[in-house]
């Protein structure tokens, strides 16, 4: 059974309110397409369902899918392989927010497609647009040794909660929440609009409580801000009316007049931090104190528990989260690929394992191919917040199974934590808002650290934006590029800031700070530079960015790489006024952004 919000139904049936949202859309559609609804109307409601214009123009649709914290059923895979073939382009994308997105949808398609998705409890709804965005998760809660508490069920209850609640349609600017089970932040809970980490208080009789610190006003962007602790400590009883009294707080003084101020981020500039977080708290009084407000614990974490998944005495828990090095210690491909990808240290006995999506895309026979195995092998999948893919529930007998099965659709290559996993945006590919082909140059440095023998090397993350909305989180890695227009010889020509030393992690988190400016085509060399520094020089155990402060900061690396900040003439070297995976010279095409942000 597919389990949708509010009611259980069976392969193909459609919820009553995921059908009413359907048989809405039909009908604006048609209002659209017959003239009776302006554009500006229309544009409002398509995005609050998730559908988005792509800077092909004409009916052109990105089409973005919810996985809430990651979490896909085999029917659900089946059914984005269906989507995949039908209505896109073959493959999907897996986004840095847990979604799954398909181009080239055309708009009068849409309703079939929605009813599709629909029919296996999928939906796009508030997956765009000024609306509470994907509830994203940590992809291994329920399966981490580290965990304080198992956020999957907390993060499908706030989903439930406010997936078509009254208060999300029309906010200010969208909002975004992330759930981590531990300080390790694998959830990514230090730059949105809430961030909710679970840990523990000392209780009074010498036990430990666990609840959360909740973390509010953090973005992204232009003008990143790091998400400000609202108190010491939340209960579990507390989180829910703590989350939807941001929310409501956000609501009501979000400055709704100029949509480059108007996310929570600038309320703490306008209003001030301590004024920001009193109002939040005196919003929480008032609603617990309303008589429509149901007290205690969701029925979803009431029903299916919360427990950490606890370590294991047999192993040890395997190293997580930012700066992981990946130390490999055989060579045949299974070996490696078993180093580099599985996660032991679970109590509940059993192992998870990671299959590599190369920029994030699945193709429809991969889409399958890991239903199948998510299928046959009874396992829990997700999909994670760098576009990969991991199982969950494996037992050591299982892995040499599952590798070959994943070898076999070319998902098996070791990618989680190598400098091979590249993170991207779609950038310039459909992207209104892009300035570069941000997925060129992911490849582009993929292929330049394999030829280099540098691929491999463990502890480093590199992001890619394609502009400053940073969909590709370009701001919290250890190597960031973002997309930017550069002038040479009087000529226009694709270009990137390379930003170096942002990470995130034990309620932390750090921007990337600018390093220098670099030609489009010279990015991938000042990468190989500096992943083959990092491995040559760095100490035993030491992270990226302990390796950059003692080699002098970001303005010193930038200075070895200084030389690479260089335009030939036209005439000699024409490839560098075109853009990766572009046939003619480069010019900046930026459309109007509907709902920048993934």
């Amino acid at each position: 059974m597919t389990q949708t919000i509010g009611v259980e139904v069976g392969p193909g049936a459609i919820s009553p309110a995921a059908l009413s949202d359907i048989e809405k859309f039909e009908k604006m559609l048609d209002r659209y397409l017959k003239g009776e609804v302006d554009e500006d109307r229309f544009r409002i409601f398509r995005l609050n369902n998730g559908i988005y214009g792509q800077r092909q123009g004409g009916h052109n649709q990105m089409v973005r899918i919810k996985a809430p914290y990651g979490s896909l059923q085999p029917d659900q895979l089946e059914m984005l392989a269906h989507v995949a073939e039908k209505y896109s382009r073959g493959w999907g994308h897996i986004t840095t927010r847990q979604n799954i997105q398909f181009h080239f949808v055309q708009l009068e398609q849409v309703p079939e497609m929605l009813r599709d998705l629909a029919g296996v409890g999928l939906t796009t709804r508030e997956a765009c647009g000024d609306t509470v965005r994907n509830i994203v998760g940590c992809h291994l809660a329920g399966a981490c040794p580290f965990e304080v508490l198992d956020i999957s069920p907390w993060a499908e209850a706030a989903f439930r909660h406010f997936l078509r609640n009254p208060y999300a349609q029309r906010l200010p600017r969208k909002f975004k929440i992330n759930f981590s089970g531990c300080v390790t932040d694998c959830g990514q809970a230090m730059f949105n609009d809430v961030g909710v980490v679970a840990v523990t208080r000392p209780g009074g009789d010498g036990t430990a409580e666990p609840g959360f610190r909740v973390f509010f006003a953090g973005g992204l962007g232009a003008n990143p801000h790091p998400a400000q602790a609202l108190e010491d400590f939340t209960s579990r009883q507390d989180l829910m009316p703590t989350l939807e009294a941001v929310l409501r707080t956000f609501d009501h003084y979000g400055n709704r007049d100029n949509k480059l101020r108007a996310r929570m981020k600038w309320l703490v500039d306008t209003m001030g931090l301590d004024e920001l977080r009193e109002r939040i708290l005196k919003e929480r009084k008032l609603l617990l104190a309303s008589v429509t407000w149901v007290d205690g614990l969701p029925d979803y974490v009431k029903e299916h528990g919360d427990e950490p998944a606890g370590v294991s005495t047999g192993s040890a828990p395997t190293p997580m989260g930012w700066g992981t090095d990946v130390v490999f210690r055989r060579n045949d491909p299974y070996g490696r690929w078993e180093d580099a990808n599985v996660v032991r240290g679970n109590a509940k006995g059993t192992v998870s394992a990671y299959a590599y999506a190369r920029l994030g895309d699945v193709t429809a026979e991969q889409f399958r191919a890991l239903a199948a195995m998510q299928r046959e092998l009874g396992l829990e999948l997700r999909v994670t917040n760098r576009q990969n893919v991991v199982f969950r529930g494996l037992t050591e007998e299982q892995l040499p199974a599952l590798h070959q099965r994943l070898d076999a659709i070319g998902m098996a290559e070791p990618g989680a934590e190598l400098s091979r996993d590249v993170v991207s945006c779609p950038g310039a590919d459909t992207c209104n808002l892009a300035v570069t082909q941000s997925r060129g140059l992911a490849d582009d440095i993929g292929q330049a650290l394999e030829a280099a023998g540098l691929a491999e090397v463990g502890g480093v993350r590199i992001n890619i934006s394609g502009c400053t909305n940073s969909c590709g989180q370009h701001h919290i890695a250890d190597i960031g590029f973002v997309g930017i227009e550069r002038r040479a010889h009087g000529r226009p020509a694709p270009g990137y800031h390379m930003l170096l030393g942002g990470h995130l992690g034990h309620t932390q988190v750090e921007f990337g700070h600018k390093a220098l400016r670099l030609p489009a085509k010279a990015a991938s060399a000042a990468t190989v530079r500096v992943v083959g520094q990092f491995a040559a020089e760095r100490n035993p155990g030491e992270t990226f960015t302990q390796w950059l402060e003692r080699s002098g900061g970001p303005s010193a690396v930038a200075q070895s790489l200084k030389d690479l900040d260089v335009f030939p003439l036209p005439d000699e070297n024409p490839d560098f006024y075109v853009d990766f995976h572009e046939t003619g010279p480069w010019v900046s095409e930026v459309g109007v952004g509907e709902c920048a942000g993934s």
